[in-house]
């Protein structure tokens, strides 16, 4: 067997989407199972959309995903120039074999390839006229994934535009023709061109590669595909949104492909080990954010410490939260006890903001859940009592005075837990309590439940 060349061929004429994402991965991922070759080529035929910027956010999309390239911009290769932009001697090299063969004629400027047929007139109620219509043999499409495909063309398509370019379907084959490409992965959108590009090779007396079309990715809500309207639809966003790239790259082999034993937090190095086209669904797949979300907490919570703070510490900075440096230790101290809690780094400046800040976010919806317990000022006046007491201003000491405070007063720890967290923090939730005490420390804890005490006295 020959060795397996595949491609990604993206248009940069916009941001990277995540359906285009899943399809540069499909490719990548099979390659690395065949031990072949992933080839990168940029379809930059259409100058008028596109552009640098798009170009370059396109190469960072796709090696902020890891999805490195064998072949292609800024690698080089073996094949020419891989932007088609550079390549037009190529094809004009196969519209001149085209011409030769008498397989194409020219029309109103354009050059139309000719297919063998018979050919008859038929009514075109969109147009409202007779058009030329020919009667082909239908084109076999033995798809790795959805088997075997039976299309036919009925009508004459362009190769060469009138205002002197390529057409999509003559690059694509000539492409991958010249560049050895004995796979084609691509969307289930594509599959109607395939006969179209089958009728090209045999024109050409040239052997196609094989194809596999997966599933398109379904936008969240009701039907249809994806676009980039859509919330998660580009990969741009979960850059500036600082996901970890493993975990998008982990949801997306999921999208359309499950491993044989249905676990979904995987690494690359398994993934690679079991993907087959042949065990990819033939049903479309239904993007979920919150499984996203699920995967990239599971990869955060088990981010090296030291992998985690960078990170952490450029999502805070961004942010503008400041003094997050002003004590040596605090802040190695405050997201460890914060890692295993949180599911993105966007969820940070507001999670920590009172670790840095006296002057916290006040949330409304924490404050209706802890009040719906009755007056809490007696609550927190036994509290601030019972913490001045403690010494060393641990886990364990903070325990252990609150439970004496409990069978002291004959109360429950849940009546005094949300209203002191509430007092130093604004939240109703967030890390361990003792841990989030402890780390804050006392001066700080007393101090915040004493202005709060204040505050409701003021009342």
């Amino acid at each position: 067997m020959s060795l397996v060349r595949v491609r990604f061929a993206p248009s940069p004429t916009g941001f990277f989407h995540i359906g285009s994402a899943r399809t540069a991965l499909f490719n990548w991922l099979y390659a690395k199972h065949k031990g072949g070759k992933f080839i990168l080529r940029i379809e930059d035929t259409d100058q008028e959309r596109n552009t640098d910027e798009s170009l370059q956010s396109l190469l960072t999309g796709i090696r902020w995903l890891g999805l490195d390239w064998d072949e292609g911009p800024e690698k080089g290769g073996d094949c020419s120039s891989y932007f088609q932009s550079k390549r037009n001697e190529i094809y004009q090299h196969y519209l001149k074999i085209l011409k030769e063969k008498d397989r194409v004629y020219q029309k109103e400027g354009a050059w139309f390839f000719r297919l063998e047929g018979e050919r008859f007139q038929e009514y075109d109620p969109h147009n409202k006229k007779e058009v030329e219509k020919v009667r082909t043999k239908k084109q076999t499409i033995n798809d790795l994934i959805r088997g075997t495909v039976e299309r036919a063309e009925d009508r004459d398509f362009i190769v060469w535009r009138s205002e002197g370019g390529p057409s999509f379907h003559f690059v694509s084959v000539v492409d991958d023709l010249t560049m050895g490409i004995t796979d084609v992965i691509r969307g289930e959108d594509h599959l109607s061109n395939t006969s179209k590009h089958l009728e090209l090779y045999q024109a050409l007396e040239a052997k196609p590669p094989r194809f596999a079309h997966i599933p398109l990715i379904l936008k969240e809500q009701g039907s249809g595909k994806m676009s980039k309207r859509e919330k998660g639809a580009l990969i741009e966003d979960y850059q500036k949104r600082n996901f970890i790239p493993e975990a998008v790259l982990n949801y997306l082999c999921l999208l359309g492909w499950s491993p044989k034993d249905n676990h979904e937090i995987l690494t690359i190095e398994t993934v690679i080990s079991q993907f087959e086209l042949a065990d990819i669904n033939q049903n479309n797949a239904r993007f979920d954010q919150k499984k996203l979300a699920f995967i990239n907490a599971e990869y955060l919570r088990n981010l090296p410490a030291d992998t985690f703070k960078k990170s952490a510490q450029r999502t805070l900075k961004e942010s503008g939260l400041t003094n997050i440096d002003k004590e040596s230790g605090y802040l190695d101290a405050v997201l460890a006890i914060s890692q295993e809690k949180l599911s993105s780094f966007e969820q940070l400046p507001t999670y920590l903001d009172y670790f840095f800040n006296d002057h916290y976010f006040i949330s409304e919806k924490s404050r209706e859940k802890v009040f719906k317990k009755g007056n809490p000022l007696e609550r927190l006046q036994e509290a601030e009592t019972a913490l001045q007491k403690i010494g060393v201003f641990d886990e364990e000491n903070i325990e252990a005075v609150l439970k004496e405070l409990c069978l002291v007063k004959n109360k429950k720890i849940g009546e005094y837990m949300p209203i002191i967290r509430f007092a130093i923090s604004g939240l109703h939730s967030g890390p361990s309590f003792y841990l989030t005490l402890k780390v804050l420390g006392k001066t700080r804890v007393l101090h915040r439940i004493d202005r709060f005490i204040k505050k409701l006295l003021s009342r």
